[in-house]
């Protein structure tokens, strides 16, 4: 059995332990909330960790003695206001910048950002792929996974020009990369999930973590097939958030806490509802297409059903429909290849 196989296998085991009512509560989470300019709001999550939401993405901040670290940076046009909220958390120069994926509404922002920040403080955060690529920049260290770097710089390899001064000056190829600002920061690469180049991360202090895009209570995930997106790779991540860094303090409530890419803050429980939710839908599609059921066959048997009040959508951007197709095509790549 591969190691993909075995941790839906785990995924799907674990379903048979949830209980229904739990998908229907959300977790009771305590911490401070303010406005913050250009009605942004600030939540005080623990330790050193904030979010800002209503920049596009959720923006992590952690605050350092010395420097700040930020997780993602919302759109464009959002990022004056977002370092305006930074600035009233904190004066220091931002050191590090994290992109989890290379959606534009959470790296949107990372030229204003990186403009405040000063580079000394990061010091060696990973390869200095600016230098390689001639780019003398000045300002915070933009950490990512180098597949990032690849789309953003491939002419026509990506959907959205994005410019020099956004790209990652610091990039990891590995498993895992770690950086320090006052507590361990812990960045997490996510294989073929979101997309090929998702990270997730973990202050090990402050007991946060920062999903991105792998994790939105709100909808069924977005599989980005143009950039390697896969519906197994969403849940392998989030089994490893599972059952590497979360903990909970009492009856799954609690402890670690989850900044999503977008939406409410979170804990344990509800990544665990969400993965154990797409490890149904998983399983009942491919039992569909295991019986050679076509597209149209598997959306008219609805596998989704019981989980679209929650997570559907018919209208917007992603829709329950398009998730579905997704999936359907995951999981019958191999069988009918382009």
């Amino acid at each position: 059995m591969t190691e993909k196989s075995s941790a839906v296998s785990r995924a799907m085991r674990s379903v048979f332990f949830l209980p229904v009512v739990a998908l229907l509560l959300a977790s009771s989470v305590r911490a401070q909330e303010k406005k913050s300019p250009g009605d942004l709001h600030i939540q005080h999550v623990q330790g050193r960790v904030y979010m800002i939401s209503g920049a596009g993405g959720n923006v992590t901040v952690q605050v350092g003695d010395n420097a700040v670290t930020v997780v993602d940076t919302g759109t464009p046009e959002m990022a004056e206001k977002v370092l305006a909220a930074i600035r009233t958390l904190s004066s220091n120069p931002v050191a590090f910048i994290i992109d989890t994926s290379i959606d534009q509404d959470h790296l949107g922002g990372n030229s204003v950002l990186a403009k405040a920040g000063n580079k000394e403080l990061a010091g060696a955060a990973g390869d200095r792929t600016g230098d390689i690529l001639g780019q003398t920049r000045e300002g915070a260290s933009i950490v990512a996974y180098i597949a990032v770097l690849n789309h953003m710089t491939q002419a026509g390899g990506s959907r959205i020009k994005f410019p020099e001064s956004s790209w990652p000056t610091d990039t990891y190829d590995t498993g895992n990369w770690k950086i320090f600002n006052d507590e361990p920061i812990v960045i997490y690469h996510a294989p073929a999930a979101h997309t090929d180049g998702d990270s997730f991360v973990f202050f090990r202090r402050s007991d946060v973590v920062s999903t991105g895009e792998l994790f939105v209570p709100s909808r069924y995930p977005v599989i980005d097939e143009q950039q390697g997106g896969t519906i197994d790779g969403i849940i392998d991540a989030l089994s490893t958030m599972i059952d590497d860094v979360l903990v909970p303090r009492e009856n799954e409530e609690g402890g670690t806490y989850v900044i999503p890419g977008q939406g409410r803050l979170c804990d344990r429980t509800d990544v665990s509802n969400y993965r154990d939710m797409l490890a149904i839908v998983r399983g009942r599609v491919a039992s569909l297409v295991g019986k050679g059921k076509t597209l149209d066959e598997v959306k008219a048997a609805e596998p989704t059903f019981g989980f679209d009040g929650l997570y559907g959508a018919q209208t917007g951007p992603w829709t329950t429909d398009q998730f579905i197709e997704a999936v359907y095509r995951n999981l019958t790549r191999d069988k009918h290849p382009k």
